[in-house]
């Protein structure tokens, strides 16, 4: 649902979601469509997925995958909250008008800028050209150059600080004991009953089984006497076989 181009195949899937469990479809309407699904976002998304925080994630958790899934919810919310108060307190004495990363990269192609040749084409649009490279830059006014020595106005609000801030303004705070808990009638009563599975023979994975869309290159045999790809040893038609 989430990769659907077209509503009607969208809505396909979530009437089968609905058949399963009512209470899923009702989740994710609350949640809002709008915030995973490409057919209902309001934005431009892209059809790049990556999979860096998931493998991250999935490194620091391998050990406490082996707990019962309570204890594994408890280890990975200590996890994610000393990373959210690393980065709080990181967000907190970043005073640069962008981060150090960006403010690092806004300095180098502010050099690579100013070693280039402007020629103008039209009043709006010019050509910068440096060797045999040729970029086009729509420019705002004429084309008369300026000599900016303030670039950071131009860059986008998300680079900033105060974006950084807000990212982990809300802390993540620990878990009351069970005692405490204050939990609704229609929570207690409802009884759930444990997963229809069966365990497979054989030792548990600890990595992650990735998609199909995941795995870019295939494992290709090599021959350890050429070196050539497609073929072993013995089949080898590079060298002469030995009589």
């Amino acid at each position: 649902m989430a990769k659907a181009y077209r509503k009607e195949y969208f809505d396909k899937l979530m009437a089968k979601v609905d058949r399963i469990d009512h209470r899923v479809k009702e989740y994710l309407e609350y949640a809002g469509y709008e915030k995973w699904s490409r057919v209902h976002a309001t934005v431009n998304r892209g059809g790049m997925m990556t999979s860096n925080i998931a493998e991250c994630i999935n490194g620091c958790l391998v050990e406490a995958r082996q707990l019962t899934i309570l204890e594994f919810l408890e280890e990975a919310r200590i996890l994610f909250g000393s990373w959210h108060c690393k980065n709080r307190e990181v967000a907190s004495y970043t005073k640069d008008t962008l981060g150090r990363k960006f403010e690092e990269l806004l300095i180098i192609n502010a050099t690579k800028s100013s070693k280039r040749e402007v020629v103008p084409s039209s009043e709006f649009i010019s050509q910068f050209m440096k060797m045999e490279e040729d970029i086009l830059f729509v420019l705002s006014g004429k084309y008369v150059v300026v000599n900016v020595t303030d670039m950071n106005p131009y860059c986008s609000d998300y680079y900033k600080p105060d974006a950084l801030a807000k990212t982990y303004e809300i802390p993540m705070v620990p878990m009351p004991d069970n005692k405490d808990w204050s939990d609704p009638k229609h929570v207690v009563a409802e009884i759930v009953y444990p997963p229809r599975y069966r365990r497979s023979s054989g030792r548990p994975r600890k990595r992650r089984r990735k998609n199909a869309d995941e795995k870019i290159s295939m494992n290709t045999n090599c021959c350890g006497q050429c070196g050539q790809e497609g073929h072993n040893r013995r089949s080898c038609t590079f060298y002469p076989k030995e009589k």
